[in-house]
């Protein structure tokens, strides 16, 4: 379990805003339940606020985690109720976000287990791949669908994303494979699963 984790600042771009660390971005439709995940994660009620508006939020917010490295939680896509001028925002941010960044060593891609990837999940997948990034797909609330059916909708996803390299499915509910997730994060941070 991470020990500490602090809000630390909103920023639509990084330079030289904030400390030479390590950097894990979590990108993800509105509503896929980035929020959830980060408290789940950290095991903080209450630090990323969820939004009662989705789609409002155009800011990159950073959270230091055990003062080694940064959760970066990118504003949720796929919101119909934006303007055009705040998605090609949204989109320049990211973008600039991905390809201007040293110090970004991950990138999750969440989706919701039960809806499966949307468009813009696709869209945004295959984006990061033609980026050449490291990505991590994290399917969220696995505890919306029942055990008996929960092998074969994780087939299904990984399916329509051409298969994969890594893919985990958590429940931010019953902390169902949040240790994979913090194994993986404290591998790329520190290069191997070190309880620090």
């Amino acid at each position: 379990m991470f020990k500490e984790a602090n809000y630390i600042k909103s920023l639509t771009h990084v330079d030289g805003q904030i400390d030479p660390l390590p950097q894990i971005l979590l990108l993800g439709r509105s509503n896929v339940g980035k929020s959830s995940f980060i408290n789940s994660l950290t095991n903080r009620k209450n630090l990323a606020r969820v939004s009662k508006t989705p789609g409002k939020t155009l800011l990159l917010n950073f959270y230091l985690i055990d003062q080694a490295f940064y959760l970066v939680d990118a504003p949720g896509y796929g919101y119909a109720k934006r303007s055009k001028s705040m998605k090609d925002d949204f989109i320049i941010m990211i973008e600039r976000y991905l390809l201007d960044n040293l110090d970004l060593k991950l990138v999750c891609l969440l989706i919701d287990f039960k809806v499966g990837p949307t468009k813009d999940d696709l869209d945004t997948y295959q984006f990061l791949k033609e980026l050449g990034k490291d990505i991590v797909v994290i399917a969220t609330k696995k505890d919306k669908i029942p055990k008996t059916k929960q092998y074969k909708q994780e087939k299904l996803i990984k399916e329509a994303l051409g298969k994969p390299k890594t893919f985990i499915s958590v429940s931010n509910v019953t902390k169902d494979n949040m240790n994979l997730v913090e194994n993986l994060f404290k591998e790329k941070i520190y290069g191997g699963d070190i309880d620090a």
